[in-house]
């Protein structure tokens, strides 16, 4: 007997507001099949307002109201059993992050927790990040996002420290980026790796995916650091309009992958690391599993 429930996540960043539909297939003494339905992302870049203001502009107040209206029709239109809203960085440190989530919740109907960033690497550390994870090797898991970066070091299947640091790509892009946090990030990656002899990288977020999916490999392989530094290099020697027409890519895409790459060659570089990992997972499907896990 088969059984197939939708299940949907909300994950409001500092750079885009995604929705993630997934139907779970549930079979008798078997394992669930996790399926992603369909994925809507919305540029909203939240980040821009909140990290040179401290406030979400007007603007960004109607859009974020249109998006999930928008999102909760489309949940609707899918028949979901559950869903789960969660704000990180930028909702968490705009002055009116709170109301903007209230008012959110009055007009829509849709509750969003602002979560902080251990909450964050918490919820994709329960996504099928153990599946790639070998039990007797250890790995730094890198999740870069707009207004922050999470790191997990995982070795012989344990975690063994988790760190979340101001360090984003819509920082990185707005020079606002506190003085020191580079070198706060790199002694605390460098002190956390320093007993360990191999380490691998495991890279999350939209950029990284991004580059993964222009190097052509095939699921599973890692990219290495020659191919990640020959394409950081590649992205820096064309314009931003360059990168949208020869790279193809998507115009809020086209800056803050500068950024997000630098930050996973930085992490390789401390930590010595010749391969990087990409699966496809984020913060959306971490919530998809723990509010599939809540109900079980």
């Amino acid at each position: 007997m088969i059984k197939q429930r939708n299940f949907a996540a909300i994950d409001i960043g500092s750079n885009a507001v995604r929705l993630l539909i997934s139907t779970i297939t549930e079979q008798e003494n078997k394992e669930p099949i996790f399926k992603k339905t369909s994925l809507v992302r919305v540029p909203i870049r939240l980040g821009s307002d909140v990290f040179m203001t401290k406030n979400i502009s007007e603007e960004n107040k109607m859009r974020m109201l249109d998006t999930l209206n928008a999102f909760k029709l489309l949940m609707k239109s899918h028949k979901i059993e559950k869903y789960k809203a969660c704000a990180t960085s930028a909702m968490r440190e705009a002055d009116n992050g709170q109301e903007v989530a209230d008012l959110i919740e009055q007009k829509t109907g849709v509750q969003i927790n602002i979560i902080d960033g251990n909450d964050e690497a918490a919820m994709i550390a329960a996504t099928d990040l153990n599946e790639l994870i070998q039990s007797d090797k250890t790995y730094l898991y890198v999740d870069v996002g707009g207004g922050s970066t999470e790191f997990t070091l995982y070795s012989n299947g344990d975690t063994i420290s988790s760190r979340s640091f101001k360090l984003g790509t819509v920082r990185i892009l707005e020079n606002i980026v506190e003085p020191g946090t580079w070198d706060e990030v790199e002694s605390w990656v460098k002190e956390a790796t320093k007993n360990y002899q191999k380490i691998d990288l495991i890279g999350s977020g939209g950029n990284i995916n991004n580059i993964f999916k222009s190097s052509g490999k095939s699921v599973g392989k890692p990219l290495s650091f020659l191919y990640l530094s020959s394409y950081y290099q590649l992205l820096n020697s064309f314009t931003y309009e360059e990168r949208i027409t020869e790279l193809n890519l998507n115009s809020d895409r086209a800056d803050v992958i500068i950024p997000a790459a630098k930050i996973y060659l930085s992490a390789m570089k401390w930590t010595k690391a010749r391969r990087i990992y990409v699966p496809k997972i984020g913060l959306a499907d971490g919530i998809i599993k723990s509010l599939y896990q809540e109900g079980v």
